[in-house]
Formats: structure tokens, sequence, C-alpha cells
């Protein structure tokens, strides 16, 4: 299964209101867990089993909430039994697509 979420703390004491260094604790809880992972500027996505995935994201929720006194989470899954290497495949079929569309005429 892949999992894209974003995790955020509100309450902190940051007068800028940036989240980076809450956001970088969780990024590091999820490299840290091996899982195949990637992290853009609104996301990070894993991929794994059900129970190891969901740890990764509650102990990412739990590195962010030392940063306020609320979080936010936002979580979105693709579950699909038997498959593997989505977290680069589906990205390498869309851009063959791409790549397919550009040459019809």
């Amino acid at each position: 299964m892949l999992v894209a979420f974003s995790v955020s703390p509100s309450g902190g004491s940051d007068p800028s209101g940036s989240v980076h260094e809450a956001v970088a604790a969780a990024v590091r809880v999820v490299r840290e867990s091996g899982l195949p992972n990637r992290t853009d500027a609104m996301f990070t996505t894993l991929e794994g089993e059900w129970d190891e995935v969901m740890d990764v994201v509650k102990r990412a929720t739990e590195a962010v909430g030392a940063y306020g006194s609320r979080v936010s989470l936002v979580l979105k899954a693709d579950i699909r039994p038997g498959r593997t290497g989505e977290l680069s495949g589906k990205v390498e079929r869309l851009e063959a697509a791409i790549e397919r569309q550009a040459l019809e005429p």
C-alpha cells in the first residue's frame, strides 16, 4: 500500500508560523523506518504493509506533537494488495503514457 500524509502542528511558539522543524522531525521518523518513501513540498509518501505504514505515520505524528498543542494529519491511501514497487512504478507508468501521447498525431 501507498500512504501519502502531511502532518503539521498548531499552537506552537514560532512567531513566523513556520513548521519546518516539526516536519523535519516527522520526516526523520519516516526515513529511519527503512520503508520506501519520498517527500515533496506537500506530502510524504510511504510504501509498505498496512501495520508497518500506519505505525510510522503514528510515530511521525507523535514527533510533531512535541511542537504544538494540536496536530493536523491529512492521509490518503492507495491500497492494492499484492503490489510492491508502486512508489516509483506509478510515476514510471505515468511518464511513459505522457511520452506516448506526445508522439501521437
